[in-house]
């Protein structure tokens, strides 16, 4: 028999093992209960001692960041972070990884991640307005890429456009790095009223505890346990822990609990997340100061047959957990019901200050609340400070033999081609407040009946934080930054997934504090604290781990939607001004690997300083309406960012039937290596298209800041054949259809044999 239908279990030290607890922390859990534990008990332990839930080899530094400011209305500690956007709306966001599961069954892994993260945001009592993801595939050649793909698109496609959530942005990238352990991270962005907040806090005795939702199956026990261990030749086997989702039921729980949110029944509710019924109930009891009793007979479930080990760490889907006002029971139920949802009281807060678990008139589990919830071990793990590489001089990259040629080249490969198969089967229209659409800077939704909006953007390099942790995650924060003020909003604050290898190896957890280090740095200095996040560590396989990948995920707030920017190229005769220091940094670029076959040296370094110039200054000359498009400069440096710009323009943007507007570019005149300038990643840079006669008062104001600024080109007409292209002196023009044929083929010809057409 299985620990779960055993409940007299001989606890060993191989069913210890099992439990992911190694021999001295099961030695500090017989301290701390004085006996051996019951195997519900043990279960318990197990997942609220994982790394998934106690944070215990990251919390010590997590600590250090900035996650507080005038903005800021709830911090980590919650479900979901929230900020003001004034006139009493509030935004409620927060970033999870789903990172095992999608792994071992895309499907099914990716669309749970999104319903995951969807009820951390509507359970504060914000209606969920946008989506956003980040994926992170192996080679394009590796022989599981093409069906991973495939797999966690469409579970994400599946779960959004059931539930009617749009999804609005997102980014993916090909690595080998990430053959044996991909990433899925998803993030959700709600809207609620600061006057309709909700916490999880049960504080009170005699509450009703309620059971909402889907019924408890066996799906996802012990899901928290694999997402804490590293993989090895048998992950697959690990199926069974993969839960299951409805994004039916999903959409009928949101409708449901929003419903009884608008009445003042419920004190505290909390999603079934990782960990299930055990971690719910524990944290909501310990942050409440209160005992909590749970009748398990009264469990709703699939099976007949079911223990108390399956129902207390069963992960599936679509549950919620309420405390509610005594004597409002039947109200919340006739409600909850009417949505075709199951209710039922589980149990009761106490004075005793324990978690009591009853089954079949047995004690399966009584444990001290406070012990439980914060008693897991706090590890200030060995590490070493990661070594920082030497700056690679322009000069050190050979040329090509085309810029234009080396362009179309870059832009038609896996890191640079265009991801439009991927978006277009996300529905990102639904709800029809979207005005930002993928394939741009940030996405942008309405808050509904208002003028305001709010910007959304994920982004990391991890390229850059393999060579330089502290560096690269410097810069992911100042990108998301920047793809904000794109747009024309005001960044706010960030959430963030940091996805590490194991922290057990000195070098890796020396990569996560610089990393951290980095974050806290970059957020202090733009005023742009980190209000939510997760922690996803033992990405790795048979001891090969995954560059490390600390996702962002940024929220602005537009003040006027009449008054946003996107990446178009508007029309013809308009000049294209880049703001911003060029020193054509190669080290780590597109650019570098294109040329030499290798990323080497430093990555591109960050001021701060002339980031805050530039971005106020951006955001200033589109709320004066004095530029026509904006666009930064990232991946491919600056030619790659016009050429971007130019596929974009025209009437029809960024869908299928973008004609583009032509560019002639200027030839550069400078110091250094003209394809280093053209290349280069250089940071904290702009290209705006402005109308010709606004572009002088454009230079001055950024003199003004001592900020660089210079005209790179303007837009052009149509050429002899009566297509677009991009142009450079003494070049073959790239028409446009070329690269937009380059740009858009890559990734649906990757995926031809996967969808068998």
């Amino acid at each position: 028999m299985s620990p779960a239908q055993s409940p007299a279990t001989k606890i060993t030290p191989e069913i210890v093992a099992e439990h992911g607890l190694k021999p001295d922390e099961y030695a500090r859990l017989l301290d701390i209960l004085g006996r051996e534990p019951r195997i519900c008990e043990l279960g318990i332990f197990s997942v609220m001692w994982s790394e998934h839930c106690s944070y215990k080899s990251s919390r010590v530094w997590l600590k250090t960041l900035p996650t507080a400011g005038p903005q800021v209305i709830q911090g980590p500690g919650e479900n979901a972070g929230v900020v003001d956007l004034g006139d009493g709306d509030a935004v409620v966001f927060k970033m999870e990884s789903h990172n095992h599961p999608s792994y071992i069954e895309p499907f099914q892994g990716a669309a749970t991640g999104v319903g995951g993260i969807m009820r951390d945001v509507f359970t504060m009592g914000a209606r969920p307005v946008a989506n956003l993801n980040a994926l992170r595939f192996g080679a394009p050649d590796h022989p599981k890429t093409r069906h991973l793909v495939g797999g966690v698109v469409a579970g994400i496609a599946h779960y959004g456009n059931c539930t009617g959530v749009p999804t609005i942005g997102g980014e993916t990238n090909f690595d080998a790095g990430y053959n044996n352990n991909i990433l899925v991270n998803a993030m959700c962005v709600g809207l609620a009223r600061q006057d309709k907040i909700f916490y999880s806090a049960a504080k009170g005795v005699g509450l009703p505890v309620v059971y909402v939702g889907s019924k408890t199956g066996r799906d996802g026990i012990h899901g928290a346990t694999m997402a804490s261990a590293e993989f090895d030749d048998k992950s697959d086997e690990k199926r069974p822990t993969v839960q299951v989702g409805d994004p039916f039921t999903e959409k009928l729980l949101i409708e449901a609990c929003l419903e009884l949110m608008a009445t003042d029944c419920i004190i505290a509710i909390q999603d079934m997340g990782a960990a299930g019924l055990t971690s719910s109930t524990s944290e909501m009891a310990d942050k409440g100061g209160v005992g909590i009793e749970l009748n398990l007979d009264l469990v709703l479930f699939f099976f007949k047959q079911k223990t108390a080990y399956e129902m207390m760490l069963s992960e599936s889907q679509e549950r919620m957990l309420m405390m509610l006002k005594p004597g409002r029971e039947g109200e919340a139920e006739a409600i909850i019901s009417k949505w075709g949802l199951d209710f039922a009281v589980i149990g009761t807060t106490t004075d005793t200050g324990r978690m009591v678990i009853m089954h079949k008139g047995n004690v399966e589990a009584d444990l001290p609340v406070p012990v439980l919830a914060n008693s897991a071990p706090i590890y200030e793990r060995p590490w070493v400070e990661p070594e920082k590489p030497a700056k690679i001089l322009p000069e050190w990259v050979p040329a090509p033999n085309s810029i234009l040629g080396t362009l179309r080249d870059m832009m038609g490969g896996h890191a640079l081609a265009s991801r439009r198969w991927i978006w277009e089967q996300y529905d990102h229209m639904v709800m029809g407040d979207t005005i930002g659409r993928p394939g741009g800077d940030a996405g942008v939704v309405r808050v509904h009946d208002t003028r305001k909006g709010i910007a959304v953007t994920c982004d990391v390099t991890p390229r850059y934080v393999a060579a330089d942790p502290e560096m690269g995650t410097k810069q992911a924060v100042v990108e998301t930054w920047r793809n904000l003020t794109c747009v024309g909003a005001d960044p706010l604050a960030i959430t963030d997934n940091m996805n590490f290898a194991n922290p057990e190896r000195p070098e890796i957890m020396g990569q996560f504090v610089a990393s951290v280090r980095g974050m806290g740095e970059a957020c202090k200095a733009l005023n742009y604290p980190v209000v939510s996040g997760n922690v996803s560590l033992y990405n790795e396989t048979n001891g090969v781990g995954i560059p490390p990948t600390p996702a962002i995920g940024g929220v602005g707030l537009v003040p006027d939607t009449g008054k946003i920017a996107d990446i178009r190229l508007k029309g013809e005769g308009s000049m294209l001004i880049v703001i911003g220091r060029e020193e054509g940094h190669l080290g780590q670029s597109l650019y570098q690997h294109h040329a030499t076959g290798k990323f080497e040296g430093a990555p591109p370094a960050v001021d701060l300083e002339d980031e805050i110039k530039a971005g106020r200054l951006v955001r200033t000359l589109i709320r004066e309406g004095r530029v026509l498009a904006v666009h930064d400069c990232a991946d491919g440096g600056l030619i790659v960012a016009i050429a971007e710009m130019a596929l974009a323009g025209g009437a029809h943007g960024l869908s299928r039937e973008a004609k583009g507007v032509g560019v002639e570019l200027f030839p550069y005149e400078g110091k250094l290596p003209a394809h280093a300038i053209w290349f280069g990643e250089d940071q904290g840079r702009y290209v705006v298209e402005v109308a010709p006669a606004k572009a002088e008062e454009v230079l001055e104001r950024a003199r003004l800041l001592e900020l660089p600024a210079r005209i790179v080109g303007r837009t052009a007409g149509a050429d002899a054949s009566g297509a677009g292209a991009i142009s450079l002196k003494g070049e073959t023009a790239l028409t446009l259809k070329e690269l937009r044929d380059a740009h858009e083929g890559w990734l649906p010809q990757l995926m031809k044999s996967e969808l068998g057409v």
